[in-house]
């Protein structure tokens, strides 16, 4: 679970509900004071929610670029059913398809996709879909097909108990097994979050997570500019399987030094200096000179 070091957003952010063709999205909307350079996406991982993106908002603000995080359907702040049919893969991939469309600017420069670790493979289908509303995807820690063997361990595990137990069972069972050092000042803020979470879309895209296949070579094919960036460490991904991808790729690749599986939240303005220099060598290489 990613723990966001404050669910406080900046001044100057809105927190509203993004309309779209597919129903209304929880998003944290970041503008510029100045002018905008452009249009982020921001989509969260498994657990968590728009909130993991909070200390981004202020860095790549103020490097001109508007940035909305969202909650995706099922996601805390963003109503879902209880049918995990509803939160297969395509269902949610066609969900950023609107929410960029949602967001399209006026120039039709695109929006930039950026997900990490489960919001990564959702992106990469909603770009396998349609890759016409974007400018660039980012993949943040999110790897080429399914997580590793512990990993889909500890998803299976999960999955199980969300099928018989509550929610709040679930949590206070989860919170038992954490090390004392897991603990964190905004607990209280971390479980109101696990709670409005539906359990089924846990259990679907847990699932979707292990067992993911390789797309790598699909997502090639649609050319769109794409930039891997990760930790130094990953046990969620290893770090050379990463590197591997952007390799297959031909993608921009980048290791926030001091940061694991959530750069956005151990190394947050590192990790907003490598998005705004990959976002803007894209815009320099469209500038005429």
């Amino acid at each position: 679970m990613s723990r966001p070091p404050t669910f406080t957003p900046p001044p100057g952010t809105r927190a509203h509900r993004l309309g779209t063709a597919r129903g209304e999205f929880a998003v944290l909307d970041a503008s510029p004071q100045g002018v905008t350079r452009g249009t982020a996406l921001l989509l969260p991982g498994y657990m968590g929610s728009k909130e993991d993106f909070v200390a981004l908002l202020e860095p790549l603000g103020a490097a001109g670029y508007r940035i909305v995080a969202v909650d995706g359907r099922g996601q805390y702040e963003t109503d879902g059913t209880d049918r995990e049919e509803t939160y297969a893969q395509d269902e949610l991939a066609r969900d950023v398809l609107a929410q960029a469309s949602a967001l399209a600017v006026g120039d039709g420069s695109g929006v930039h996709l950026v997900g990490h670790s489960l919001g990564g493979l959702i992106a990469r289908a909603a770009v396998l879909l349609d890759a016409s509303p974007f400018r660039s995807l980012t993949l943040m820690s999110s790897g080429p097909a399914q997580v590793v063997e512990a990993q889909q361990v500890k998803v299976k595990l999960l999955s199980d108990a969300l099928t018989t137990m509550t929610m709040a069972e679930v949590w206070e069972a989860v919170r038992a097994f954490d090390p004392p050092e897991e603990v964190t000042p905004n607990g209280e803020a971390l479980r109101r979050r696990w709670l409005r979470h539906r359990a089924a879309q846990l259990i679907a895209t847990g699932r979707q997570l292990a067992t993911e296949p390789d797309r790598v070579a699909e997502l090639l094919a649609t050319a769109l500019p794409v930039h891997v960036l990760s930790g130094e460490r990953d046990d969620t991904w290893p770090v050379p399987l990463l590197d591997d991808m952007a390799r297959r790729l031909g993608a921009h690749r980048t290791r926030i030094e001091g940061a694991e599986h959530s750069p956005n939240t151990d190394r947050p303005e590192r990790t907003a200096s490598a998005l705004v220099s990959f976002w803007d060598a894209l815009r320099a290489a469209a500038t005429p000179s």
